[in-house]
């Protein structure tokens, strides 16, 4: 008997990570003129794509223009996401991608039929903001369908059960956040059905919370999980060129749109912890409303009022995603101390396996904080070698990273060197304005994470 055809590619507006929905609705508000450009980076170089990959790559980037919202998506984001506004799920039904001018894309050998990607991604940020999930994911899937191909999806179900039983046994919250590097659709699948069931079983003092994707959560009515991404601050400081105030304009334009108490994590790490905590204990302003295209006007008049909560009491926490996490546990019990703000809650996002959520679980109930755990790459992209199942089959540690937001240079600077990413120059010049503190994690090669 025939096996069905296993799905390939990117078919659905929600095969995406919520956080680049909340974004696109964001920037639909307010900035629904400014262009950008991103730029992809292989943080692991020598595991290049082959012609046959990359022609086949180019192929499926092609498909993206032809996806569009269904309806039973359109019901399920009105129903499950009620702080997407109608003005935007309206532009949404009407939306479409353009690849054939927006992306850019070059294959330059290197050895043999093997080289270097370059994409790159141009247009309207309202726009071209949907790209990143779904470029990332279709450039893993390229890699292990024509280069890396020793490999099957046998036990993957079994294992994610077996991963999510011994994080939710051990009273660990867990959100699957694995989309952009997953091996395929079809693992994503595999493996969200096998966290589920584990989080079904009976009495376990953790949970599975969601996921990242939204069109997973649909399908499995799990809650789908996310807030934003640097690329917000990013966007925000290179259009205005406040690097000094671009934590604390993020945050106000996002409470602006959404309200207190909704989509309330915050993310640290665009300009370093340390510049974000200075952002985070200030009072939130009196006037929390600004119209499309105000950008730098609003921004500049805003000023805190006596009496106004600060961020980090109106914020229900915040997510840690480079940089040393234990680390990050101490400075972030200094900093709500500092300010006699109880403990919120820490989303741990980086490189998670089972014995760094257990790890890090137990550390941050001692000081006092609510971890949960966004795991990605474990989840999605770890495989063994068919011929050899002792040797692991590594997973790509790729990247799209906003380069441009309005002309200007887009930069960030993480908690950790290796994910440092932008214009040399504007880095520097950042670093120098902020008293930026260069840090470094042993445990923090980009290139050998996984």
């Amino acid at each position: 008997m025939a096996q069905p055809k296993l799905p390939e590619g990117v078919f659905s507006f929600l095969d995406t990570d919520l956080y680049k929905l909340t974004m696109q609705c964001a920037i639909l508000n307010y900035f629904p003129s400014v262009d950008v450009e991103y730029k992809f980076t292989n943080r692991t170089p020598q595991m290049r794509l082959d012609q046959e990959a990359c022609e086949w790559l180019k192929g499926q980037i092609a498909k993206l223009g032809n996806v569009t919202l269904e309806q039973q998506e359109l019901q399920y984001l009105r129903k499950h996401c009620p702080y997407l506004t109608s003005d935007y799920l309206d532009y949404l039904q009407k939306f479409r991608l353009r690849p054939a001018e927006q992306v850019h894309l070059e294959f330059k050998p290197v050895d043999g039929a093997y080289g270097d990607l370059h994409i790159t991604v141009t247009g309207l940020w309202v726009e071209t903001i949907l790209y990143e999930i779904p470029l990332l994911a279709l450039t893993s899937e390229a890699y292990f369908k024509f280069v890396d191909k020793d490999w099957d999806y046998e036990g993957q179900e079994e294992q994610a059960y077996e991963k999510g039983m011994r994080l939710f046994s051990a009273g660990c919250v867990v959100s699957e956040f694995g989309s952009r590097r997953r091996r395929d659709f079809h693992t994503q699948d595999l493996v969200i059905k096998g966290l589920v069931s584990a989080s079904n079983e009976k009495d376990l003092p953790g949970k599975l919370s969601g996921t990242s994707n939204v069109y997973f959560a649909m399908k499995y009515s799990i809650p789908p999980i996310g807030t934003v991404a640097h690329e917000w601050y990013m966007g925000i400081a290179a259009l205005t060129d406040d690097y000094e105030h671009a934590n604390e304009n993020g945050l106000r334009y996002w409470l602006d749109c959404f309200g207190k108490g909704v989509l309330g994590i915050a993310l640290t790490d665009t300009f370093g912890t340390a510049d974000f905590f200075r952002a985070f204990r200030k009072q939130v302003p009196a006037k929390t409303s600004a119209s499309r295209d105000e950008s730098t006007e609003y921004i500049n008049e805003s000023k805190p009022t006596g009496g106004q909560p600060s961020y980090a009491e109106v914020y229900a926490g915040i997510r840690q995603d480079s940089g040393d996490p234990k680390e990050y546990i101490k400075g972030a019990d200094s900093f709500y101390n500092s300010i006699g703000v109880s403990k919120k809650s820490i989303v741990f996002s980086d490189a998670l396996n089972v014995e760094k959520c257990l790890e890090y679980r137990e550390m941050a109930e001692a000081y006092g904080f609510k971890p949960s755990f966004g795991v990605g790459t474990f989840f999605t992209n770890d495989f063994r070698h068919k011929s050899d199942p002792q040797a692991k089959s590594k997973p790509l540690n790729i990247v799209i990273k906003l380069s441009k937001a309005g002309g200007r240079p887009a930069i960030k600077l993480s908690d950790n060197i290796g994910k440092n990413t932008g214009d040399e120059r504007t880095v520097q010049d950042v670093k120098r304005r902020l008293g930026y503190t260069e840090k470094e994690w042993r445990e923090g090669d980009e290139s050998r994470r996984w």
